[in-house]
């Protein structure tokens, strides 16, 4: 979440060029050992169902678990971009997904110190994500905060911001913040007056132990850009594949 680091995939030719089961798979992508991709689950209506990131095992397995010392990670193996099935690019307001790996964790180390995954669901074009500066080079877009109903209620921006991702928005009553061991949350973000990522951020560990959960995605009362917005995040194991899915999608009009 908040360290800035390249993008790069390694990514095999689409393997799923037509539906199975109303499922569209993306292109698989190397993460360590193994692979990861994304699902689309449409209905016969050709509505979003499921929009699910797919980790196999030997991915899970593979990754590195650092120290704990918040210090993030610059290796291109742990930051993977996830394409779409090109039949469902615009299904929803996402543009592609960010899979990135904190072997080390990162700041704050006392709280979000621990092996993790962050998965951005980008709002926002690889160019235009690419193109965010540093902080401290260029302030001014940050800053720029969105009005207040387009983020979740209880939701703060953290100071700063991120290169390459923009500023990170947090639920000030997520049980990590009260005192509890970061297991998972979910994160906001914004950049230029935009809402421009969903982020499930979740422990190895806790993928590692998990074969099914699920949880409520806090919604804003107002979204910028019509479309189809996931009000649930669930967990699924199965057949070797873990399965991180946002799902029970519900149409919203840009107010």
């Amino acid at each position: 979440m908040f360290i800035g680091i390249s993008i790069l995939s390694s990514c095999t030719k689409d393997d799923n060029p037509s539906p199975k089961n109303g499922e569209y798979k993306g292109a698989e992508v190397t993460v360590h050992l193994g692979k990861a991709w994304s699902v689309i689950k449409v209905d016969q209506l050709g509505n979003p169902v499921e929009l699910t990131v797919s980790i196999n095992d030997a991915a899970i397995k593979s990754v590195p678990v650092g120290s704990g010392s918040g210090g993030g990670s610059h290796n291109h193996e742990n930051s993977v971009v996830l394409p779409f099935h090109d039949q469902v690019k615009t299904l929803t307001p996402f543009n592609h997904i960010g899979l990135d790996y904190n072997p080390e964790g990162h700041e704050p180390t006392a709280i979000y110190g621990l092996p993790h995954f962050d998965i951005h669901f980008y709002l926002m074009t690889e160019k235009e994500k690419m193109a965010i500066p540093p902080y401290e080079v260029d302030s001014s877009k940050f800053l720029a905060i969105p009005t207040e109903a387009y983020m979740p209620a209880n939701y703060m921006a953290l100071p700063g911001g991120v290169p390459q991702m923009g500023r990170h928005w947090v639920d000030i009553t997520s049980p990590e913040l009260a005192g509890q061991t970061f297991t998972q949350t979910f994160i906001y973000g914004s950049y230029n007056s935009k809402v421009t990522f969903y982020e499930p951020m979740i422990t190895l560990d806790f993928l590692k132990k998990t074969s099914q959960f699920s949880r409520d995605i806090p919604q804003p009362s107002k979204v910028q850009v019509s479309g189809q917005y996931p009000t649930k995040m669930e967990i699924r194991k199965h057949d070797g594949i873990t399965d991180v899915t946002l799902t029970s999608f519900v149409y919203r009009q840009a107010q």
